[in-house]
């Protein structure tokens, strides 16, 4: 029997590779592909809204797969997954966002504001990133600098070796990121203020919501339209933001619970999508 088929679309700055314990976890029960990192090609750069990164997540899927699949994503993924199956339902089966809030409302006009205004920057991570370390000696070195950090500390064994196994390349001086600072402080700079639109009506393929409880970036958005969206489908479990790195096997049990209640509600496929497997 096939297995269910899963895209899943990465938090930004974070290869799909170092969601590897996560991925396994998951693999008895889905077949899991991901683009490596989203918003480094030069056909789909990074512009207000991401447009682009949608057109990509799009040609993936496109590509990839003969019929509709179901989309998870974390964070920047989880918002891109919202886009990708409002504007192309007929390839998706459901999405299950993964600490990825809909920033809609007064908070919508408020980031647009700033945006418009230059002082986006101080109100995102953006001025983190901008000047964030991304040269090493080795990897071990590399190693030391993330583990001395609360953030870092928090993962589970094995997960900070696979996102530095996934998420560094060969450097003059040693090694540097491959998720360039520069792309991660432009995706953040560009978050979009229009999600509210389309997230207005029925939505038009079952979706989900899983986030942590002490989620710095849920508490700051607001959850009251990510509820009205998903409904019952809803689900908080202990952990920040990085819930899936800090607890790669409850974050896989909660995700494989909430795919079975979205795919039970799974409402009849798009005739374009049923056309286009039988083309």
């Amino acid at each position: 029997m096939t297995r269910p088929q899963i895209h899943f679309a990465h938090a930004n700055s974070y290869p799909a590779g170092t969601y590897r314990q996560f991925f396994e976890l998951l693999s008895k029960d889905f077949e899991i592909q991901a683009l490596d990192m989203h918003g480094h090609s030069v056909r789909y750069p990074v512009r207000d809204g991401w447009p682009e990164l949608v057109a990509e997540y799009i040609a993936e899927l496109e590509t990839r797969y003969t019929e509709p699949v179901i989309l998870m994503g974390h964070s920047l993924g989880g918002m891109l997954s919202l886009m990708v199956a409002r504007q192309r339902p007929d390839l998706v089966r459901c999405v299950l966002m993964l600490d990825a809030p809909v920033v809609a409302g007064w908070r919508a006009v408020f980031w647009r504001l700033l945006k418009l205004s230059g002082t986006a920057p101080r109100f995102s991570p953006a001025q983190f990133s901008a000047r964030r370390r991304n040269v090493w000696p080795d990897e071990e070195a590399a190693f030391q600098h993330f583990i001395s950090k609360d953030i870092f500390a928090a993962w589970a064994p094995g997960v900070l070796r696979d996102y530095l196994a996934a998420g560094l390349k060969p450097h003059p001086d040693g090694v540097q990121l491959r998720f360039t600072r520069e792309v991660e402080t432009a995706v953040y700079m560009s978050l979009p203020h229009h999600v509210g639109k389309l997230v207005r009506g029925k939505f038009p393929v079952p979706i989900g919501f899983v986030g942590g409880t002490e989620s710095v970036e849920t508490s700051q958005s607001g959850l009251g339209n990510t509820r009205k969206l998903v409904g019952r489908h809803f689900k908080l479990l202990p952990g920040g933001h990085l819930f899936p790195m800090e607890s790669p096997e409850r974050a896989a049990q909660a995700a494989r619970e909430m795919i079975a209640a979205l795919l039970a509600g799974e409402t009849a496929r798009p005739q374009a999508a049923r056309d286009r497997k039988s083309a």
